[in-house]
């Protein structure tokens, strides 16, 4: 009997620093893994408004302009000024993109309604990012509502207030999810169209994962997702359900739109419909090919088709 207990001892000697080992490998993989998501890679702008102004000439009118957030952090878009008392839109690109890839929306949008339009890099998004790390929709949605007030607070060369009292916001993905919880704070926000909506940060979070580690991706995202809890654990990580967010919007214009090409957030964006308020108008297309997450590699007949309805929307829900 002494000899067994003995010999379980030993063994459990053996064996417990093996478990903590693998214990230990498992939590540094897993906040490696959120880490890495949380830093997306740092890539060229397509296309800087000095070379857009050789297509239009609005181009030539766009600012680079810089505000503090909430959190004394830094953030930076580029701005295109509309007619005094004119509405005004914020545009919130996708994870992994930067402004440049709503640089063309932009423009058109202010061209066809003298709108004044904002096109901010989310953060650690864009060349040389003032910020350098992501945290899915949590602090973005606070840096979301510090774009509109900086908006709201643009002069004329007069000292006179620019923006009229109606502002709207666009978002794709992680830019919708910003844009959403954004919108579920500001009550002034009048119109919103979101983009291929995520259910929660977990599935930003499990996509950005799975796209930039596909081998064994059902691990690495598992790993992820629990990683976030490490990572973010004095950080602004939301883990609520957008459906509870939508819950809270009421008295707006709405319109959804998601497609083929992200078929995940097409589904919870087809859901989220069914969370708002009965008080708010909602608009929902939720079958296009491609939605606005593939739309840089879509025709030049789809891409200007995407980019009437939204301008349409805002045209027709703002400044009425």
């Amino acid at each position: 009997m002494a000899m067994s207990t003995r010999l379980a001892k030993s063994l459990s000697k053996l064996i417990f620093p093996v478990i903590l080992l693998i214990v230990a490998a498992l939590a540094a993989a897993s906040v490696w893994l959120t880490y890495r998501t949380a830093h997306p890679d740092a890539v060229k702008y397509l296309v800087t408004p000095e070379k857009y102004a050789q297509l239009s000439s609005r181009g030539s009118q766009v600012t680079d302009e810089t505000w503090t957030n909430k959190d004394g952090s830094t953030s930076r878009g580029w701005l295109l000024r509309g007619i005094e008392n004119a509405p005004a839109v914020v545009l919130f690109h996708k994870y992994g993109a930067d402004r440049s890839y709503i640089l063309n929306l932009g423009v058109k949008l202010n061209e066809s309604t003298n709108f004044t339009v904002l096109m901010p890099d989310l953060r650690a998004h864009g060349e040389n990012a003032p910020v350098k790390n992501s945290s899915f929709g949590g602090c973005e949605a606070e840096d979301a509502i510090s774009a509109v007030e900086f908006i709201r607070n643009l002069k004329t060369p007069n000292q006179i207030t620019l923006v009229g009292k109606d502002v709207g916001v666009y978002g794709i993905e992680l830019g919708a999810s910003a844009a959403l919880n954004a919108a579920a704070i500001d009550k002034t926000i009048k119109a919103l169209v979101l983009d291929s909506v995520p259910e929660n940060s977990d599935a930003l979070v499990t996509d950005a994962v799975s796209r930039r580690f596909p081998f064994a991706s059902s691990i690495t995202t598992r790993l992820a997702k629990v990683g976030t809890f490490l990572y973010f654990f004095d950080g602004c990580y939301k883990r609520d359900p957008s459906c509870e967010t939508a819950k809270k919007i009421d008295g707006r214009s709405i319109l959804l739109l998601a497609g083929l090409d992200a078929p995940d957030f097409q589904e919870s964006t087809t859901k989220l419909s069914k969370c708002f308020a009965s008080g708010n108008k909602i608009e929902s297309k939720t079958d296009l090919s491609p939605s606005g997450v593939g739309i840089i590699n879509a025709s030049i007949d789809q891409s200007e088709a995407y980019d009437r309805r939204i301008i349409d929307f805002f045209r027709n829900n703002l400044g009425n």
